[in-house]
Formats: structure tokens, sequence, C-alpha cells
């Protein structure tokens, strides 16, 4: 038996296939099996080969299709069998994407692996609503946290250090928790005023950016009945998607903006 190929760990972006970096896409033609999670677009799987297996790992919040131990040895399987394997995430591998926990598991039985960064959802579902997560006159640092811990049911953050008012802060997942999120940060002497954005489903011709305050947001996002990934961006610069919001006219008017 010749080498064990590498398990190539890769981040998919946050829908839009043009955002696909060019090493992903390249691999995509050259892997045998392709095991994708849900958060995958499907132009970017229109883009895998036909003959290529796919398996789908599907998993979102509270909705695990399949459990990530079985993913972590679906890998080794694949890999020692001689498949050339691509695991396929939405976003960037390595920011809540559980691309760690996956490199732990294959270096522990001996299978190499690579890492093949995507744009994180931040980053692009961000700059797709016109907010910066950075600006000069109105936040110097930006933090990312996510909305749902294993158990799905408790938010466990540090919510005094996370009520900063100079700081952008990114919450990846927390649609189901976004009452809990805002009531636990406003508790913390954050301005009940401060502007924020739910961006659902980012840089598709279907996103959508409800702009609100903190204490209005999670009435805004109940009203909207959204479904599907919704990342939250709260602080002063979520306040510019009024003036900066570009992908709606470059869609044709698709992705509509919201108050």
């Amino acid at each position: 038996m010749g080498a064990i190929p590498p398990v190539y760990l890769v981040g998919a972006g946050p829908g839009d296939p043009d955002l696909l970096t060019v090493k992903a896409l390249r691999l995509m033609q050259q892997v045998d099996a392709v095991v994708y999670d849900k958060l995958v677009s499907r132009p970017i799987l229109d883009l895998i080969p036909a003959g290529t297996t796919r398996i789908f790992a599907g998993k979102t919040a509270k909705n695990h299709y399949m459990p990530q131990q079985e993913i972590n040895e679906l890998l080794v399987s694949l890999a020692r069998n001689g498949r050339r394997v691509m695991r396929l995430k939405g976003g960037d591998p390595f920011l809540f994407g559980r691309g760690g926990e996956e490199a732990v598991y294959l270096v522990k039985h001996g299978i190499p692996f690579e890492v093949v960064p995507g744009i994180t959802s931040s980053a692009g579902c961000a700059a797709y609503a016109g907010i910066p997560l950075t600006h000069r006159d109105l936040a110097h640092s930006v933090r990312f946290v996510t909305g749902h811990t294993q158990d799905g049911d408790f938010v466990g953050l540090d919510w005094k250090s996370l009520a900063d008012p100079a700081t952008t802060l990114v919450v990846y997942m927390g649609r189901t928790n976004v009452r809990r999120i805002a009531g636990e940060l406003i508790r913390a002497g954050l301005d009940p005023t401060t502007p924020t954005a739910a961006i659902n489903k980012g840089t598709t011709p279907e996103q959508r950016v409800l702009l609100a305050t903190l204490e209005t947001i999670a009435e805004t996002i109940e009203r909207a009945d959204l479904s599907g990934p919704t990342l939250m961006i709260i602080g002063k610069v979520a306040s510019l998607t009024e003036t900066l919001a570009w992908f709606a006219d470059a869609a044709g008017g698709e992705a509509k903006a919201r108050s």
C-alpha cells in the first residue's frame, strides 16, 4: 500500500461561488470524495465534477445529520482506503468550523492533512452588507463569538468584556439565542441603542440585511421569520449598511436591506 494521501480541510467561503479560492477550486477537480456541510452553497457544490463521490455531513445548530465523531472516523477511513478526500466547510475551517478538531483527530490516527483557508462568514457577509468591521472613527477592534454551545442551550460568554462600545462584536450562529444575547449585553452595560445588523444568507442572491438596535434586534429577526445562516454584527459600524449597501444594486435589487 502506498503513502496515505492528505485530507484537505477546505473553506468554501460564505456562499458566493466567486469567493471560492483558486486552490480550493483546483483541489475540487482532483479529489475522489468531498465530505460537505449544509452551509456549502448549491452553486459551489455544482462545481464538483460529476464523477466525484459526495457525502453530506449536514451539520447546523441543533441538527447534526452526522455527529462529529462519525465525520472524524469517516475522514480517516476514506484516507486509509487511498481516497483523496476534501472536507468542505462553509466559511473558514478554522473559525467556528471544527476544522481544528478534525485536524487533531487526523494527526492522532497518522493521517496527513492540508488546510485551505476560506473567506469566513464575518468578512464576506459584512462586506456584502456594506459594513466595515473596523473603522477609524467607529471601531478599533473586532471580536468573534459563537451564539450557541455544544448543548445548544446555554451561551457561556463573558458578557462584561464583550459589552465594549469601541469594539465590533460579530456573533456566529446567534439567531436562536438572539434575545438572550441582546439582553445579556445590555445588562452588562452596552447601550440598548447600539446599531445591530442581522445578515441572512449573506453573499447570495437571497441575502437580507436587517438593521435595528440591540434592544430591538430580537423582535426584528422574529418578525422577519428568517431561516438559514444568519450572522449578527453589533456595534457602531453596523449603521454604515444604510450608506454602503452596494450588493443590492449589484445583484439587481434581489438582495434587500430592511430596517
